[in-house]
């Protein structure tokens, strides 16, 4: 799954085919536990951009917030730098979600799957669903600038659909990375 941009909405979801379970891990400590759930604290805050995205989202449908919001809004979100700066988003002023993705990409995943090879089919996935996410963040900030400048009934309905779909993605990815890693995380990762 390398080059994305010409899938159909539709057909982006990180849902597809079987996932891999993490093996089981013995004897893991309540405190491994917990280092591994600090994933999810962070995961939190990427939801929150996801909220105030889809409340712009309203607030523009509904005529109380010029389109013109909802691209700065995304550009500027965590979620949108992040994967930015990870390399292939829309542009250079991205940084908060490349950097989470990147301490996965490069710090934690190699760090997991090098102490533990069975990991290997698990963090595979993973990586493939960021490309996902990362495709539909690129639609999404897409979607906004061209309904910054032509704020039309099809434009909304594109922006909904694509934010319905990042959405999805980030929900599943997110609770799935969560579940899978909690115990490995806490094992294998020296920091987080």
């Amino acid at each position: 799954m390398s080059d994305l941009s010409n899938t159909p909405l539709d057909a982006l979801s990180v849902e597809t085919g079987t996932r891999p379970s993490a093996p089981v891990l013995p004897n893991v400590t309540a405190a491994q536990r917990a280092k591994g759930r600090h994933l999810a604290a962070i995961h939190a805050h990427y939801l929150q951009d996801m909220a105030r995205l889809r409340a712009v989202i309203d607030r523009i449908e509904a005529g109380d917030t010029p389109p013109d919001h909802l691209a700065q809004i995304v550009l500027a979100s965590d979620m949108h730098q992040n994967f930015a700066a990870f390399g292939n988003l829309c542009g250079q002023g991205c940084q908060m979600l490349t950097m989470h993705h990147n301490i996965e990409e490069h710090h934690m995943f190699p760090e997991i799957a090098g102490k533990a090879p069975p990991f290997a089919a698990l963090i595979a996935r993973l990586r493939e669903e960021h490309k996902v996410v990362h495709e539909l963040l690129n639609r999404l900030a897409a979607c906004a600038e061209r309904l910054t400048r032509s704020p039309d009934e099809d434009g909304f309905a594109e922006t909904r659909a694509t934010f319905a779909a990042l959405h999805r993605a980030i929900q599943s990815h997110f609770g799935y990375e969560e579940r899978e890693l909690e115990a490995a995380i806490g094992v294998y990762v020296e920091r987080i």
